[in-house]
């Protein structure tokens, strides 16, 4: 069985246990499958991210432990690669939203995200891949090439006929809006403004990362980093392309949209043109510092598996989210930013699941209170729904939404004069498709609080 991620990571797991049940076929693949302990964890109830489309079915094949039960039986096929198109598992991994909960919060670490990607590269080995798998997973590359796309998408969400048409076509649904485009996306500015040049040439240095959905569609939110970062005592230096690489007009990408369609070969090219344009920024001691949970994610933990080797797990040792940063830095007393506090009512903060997958909630608790007076709580709530395409995907927009209403969307009509802070694109994304224009990321309201300043 051709693997198209490394597993080799799992090469010694179960090894020696006579109750690992490691499946016959699948090698190093079937190894990562058996961590699991059959705890049944990922069904309980509680305050858990892991396996959203469970606990809003109950239908167990929906559980980590159950895709983990319908894998082995496949791979336990003398036909494996024949039994892993099973439809009933088809269906349980097209349900698992990737969100990482079982890597945190199962006891064997399941990473039932990444063992995802491996199904769907075999199954794109074995039957190609879709219109629409294509259209997503090559969203960096016609945001860069195809501007004109974007008054396409907004006839899109402003006429009827279209937003059927798509659904015909691409398998969109209709009833709900696409991201639009920015006019302009994000462009690094040549230099860096400076209040004085013998002093900032002394200031700690920083890359931020800016991703390929903060540039094209919200670039205000890398601007606001830009501005935080600065007035908090930092040279702001923006990752860029390698002057003599293959597309060095492109901007950089973590590869996210590649691996979630299992294009794994696309995916690996990303991660490599990303890692070459950052190491030398870490070899010179600097810090990349992320806006996008699943982006930096992608970085330290899943490209990890795309057999690049150790230059890849340096750079990722490296990368921090924005929030990750601060927090840092505030806690090593480095951080100089001057906040006053906000004016109005309390700030609902919504948890992206990588952020919780990362332990990155404890990290945004302790920035947010660097705001003098300022009034926060955290939402307790699994998958907002929308998981990158899944919730605009036809047959899975309604899961979606079911998903945002166990928690997410009633505490936002609870508390309808509250600000809201979600740092995940897809989570921003959700609430508005559902009618809430509030929310925003944590970088613009670090600005806002130093705006209260002039």
């Amino acid at each position: 069985m051709k693997h198209f991620l490394d597993w080799s990571a799992y090469r010694n797991a179960g090894m020696g246990d006579a109750y690992a049940d490691i499946p016959k076929q699948g090698g190093d693949f079937a190894k990562a499958v058996a961590v699991c302990i059959n705890s049944r964890q990922c069904e309980a109830q509680g305050k858990q991210v892991m396996c959203p489309s469970f606990r809003v079915s109950g239908n167990e094949n929906l559980s980590t432990g159950g895709r983990v039960r319908l894998l082995k039986a496949a791979l336990n096929s003398e036909l494996a690669e024949q039994a892993l198109a099973d439809p009933l598992l088809a269906e349980a991994m097209a349900l698992c939203v990737s969100c990482k909960g079982c890597k945190r919060e199962c006891e064997a670490n399941v990473d039932m995200p990444l063992i995802k990607t491996e199904f769907l590269a075999q199954r794109a080995s074995r039957e190609g891949l879709s219109l629409r798998s294509r259209l997503f997973g090559h969203t960096p590359r016609w945001l860069h090439r195809a501007p004109w796309l974007k008054t396409l998408v907004r006839w899109r969400n402003r006429h009827p006929l279209l937003a059927r048409l798509s659904a015909r076509i691409f398998g969109l649904s209709a009833e709900r809006p696409l991201p639009e485009p920015a006019a302009r996306p994000f462009a690094a500015p040549a230099a860096l403004p400076r209040t004085d040049p013998e002093r900032d040439e002394q200031l700690p240095e920083v890359v931020l990362l800016v991703d390929t959905f903060t540039r094209h569609f919200e670039p205000g939110i890398a601007e606001a980093a830009i501005d935080v970062l600065r007035a908090g005592g930092y040279r702001v230096l923006v990752a860029e392309p390698e002057a003599g690489g293959a597309e060095p007009t492109r901007p950089l990408c973590c590869g996210r949209t590649y691996l979630a369609q299992g294009m794994v070969a696309e995916a690996r090219a990303e991660a490599q043109r990303l890692v070459r344009a950052l190491l030398p920024h870490v070899q010179a001691g600097r810090t990349i510092v992320g806006l996008e949970a699943s982006c930096v994610l992608g970085l330290r933990d899943d490209a990890q598996a795309l057999g690049l080797g150790e230059d890849v797990a340096t750079v990722g040792r490296h990368t921090l989210l924005f929030e990750e940063f601060l927090a840092r830095e505030s806690t090593a007393k480095r951080l100089d930013l001057p906040l006053q506090a906000l004016r109005g009512t309390e700030t609902l903060v919504h948890g992206h699941c990588h952020q919780k997958a990362v332990g990155a909630m404890k990290a945004m608790r302790r920035v947010l209170k660097l705001i003098p007076e300022h009034d926060f709580s955290l939402i307790e709530s699994s998958c907002c729904g929308m998981a990158g395409t899944f919730g605009i995907e036809r047959e899975h927009a309604g899961l979606a939404s079911a998903m945002a209403e166990q928690a997410l969307m009633p505490a936002l009509r609870e508390n309808p004069e509250a600000r809201v802070i979600a740092n995940g694109f897809s989570c921003r994304q959700q609430m508005r498709g559902h009618g809430d224009a509030r929310p925003k990321h944590l970088a613009e309201l670090l600005r806002e609080a130093l705006a209260q300043r002039h």
